[in-house]
């Protein structure tokens, strides 16, 4: 008797067990089907539905400031009868100048190789090329942070390189240009509301919700050109350098809904 209350019992936790990872897998499933839902899609702003009739205007804002950030880009030259010679000098050259950007304050992670090439040279003085040697010429970017002093370190490079040196650009920009962006988009906003009201008035309308802003301005990359052909007589002046003004343009579309007056 005592035998077959024992096996009752056991009947009783199994089936209890069994109870409990039935109810395990329901929940289980309940999470799933939660996380798997399809999220709500977003809502319009008020008066933006799609029967509402809608304006759509472009605006095109300026801000200027006074760049101080000056890109310069040089190239090194040098020739030598061999391939192998014409490197190593090139390398001396580009060295020197690395060190003259160091002294004048350029910190190492503004400096970057942007070019190097190897190349033969010919020469055809009967009509049949005859190799005369070789020529490398590397290409150095420098970011110079203090407009003061950009001047100077331009043409102590150039001097210190002598006529290997050519400075391929310069180009202005803003270390931070978040300030003038922002105020040119305040500005194309400010005109494309503009022109939408006058719009939505001539045609006996009023302005209702905004519902949409889009920013359609591409990155653009100013910049004035100086060339060099070689490094000035000792004693002339450093490198006259202003950055003038740079201009920052934005456009942007914005989308109203339309209401009657």
């Amino acid at each position: 008797m005592a035998q077959r209350r024992w096996q009752l019992s056991g009947v009783t936790v199994a089936l209890v067990a069994c109870g409990a990872a039935l109810l395990g897998s329901a929940g289980l499933g309940v999470a799933l089907s939660d996380a798997g839902a399809a999220s709500p899609p977003p809502v319009s702003p008020a008066g933006c539905s799609g029967s509402t009739p809608r304006l759509t205007v472009q605006g095109t804002g300026q801000a200027s400031g006074t760049p101080d950030v000056l890109t310069a880009v040089f190239s090194f030259s040098t020739t030598s009868g061999t391939s192998a010679g014409a490197l190593s000098q090139n390398n001396a050259e580009v060295a020197q100048a690395l060190g003259t950007l160091a002294a004048g304050g350029v910190a190492r992670r503004d400096l970057q190789t942007t070019a190097l090439s190897l190349a033969p040279q010919y020469a055809s003085p009967h009509g049949v090329p005859v190799l005369t040697g070789y020529q490398a010429t590397e290409t150095l970017s420098a970011t110079l942070r203090t407009l003061s002093s950009a001047g100077s370190t331009i043409d102590s490079v150039v001097n210190a390189t002598g006529n290997a040196a050519q400075i391929q650009s310069l180009a202005f920009s803003f270390g931070d240009p978040t300030t003038v962006q922002d105020a040119a988009r305040a500005d194309a906003v400010a005109q494309a509301r503009s022109h939408a009201e006058a719009m939505a008035a001539s045609a006996g309308r009023a302005l209702g919700a905004l519902c949409s802003l889009t920013d359609d301005t591409q990155p653009s990359f100013p910049g004035s050109q100086l060339n060099y052909a070689a490094a000035p007589a000792a004693g002339d002046a450093a490198v006259p350098v202003e950055p003038g003004t740079q201009v920052q343009t934005d456009q942007v579309t914005l989308v109203y809904s339309l209401e009657g007056r």
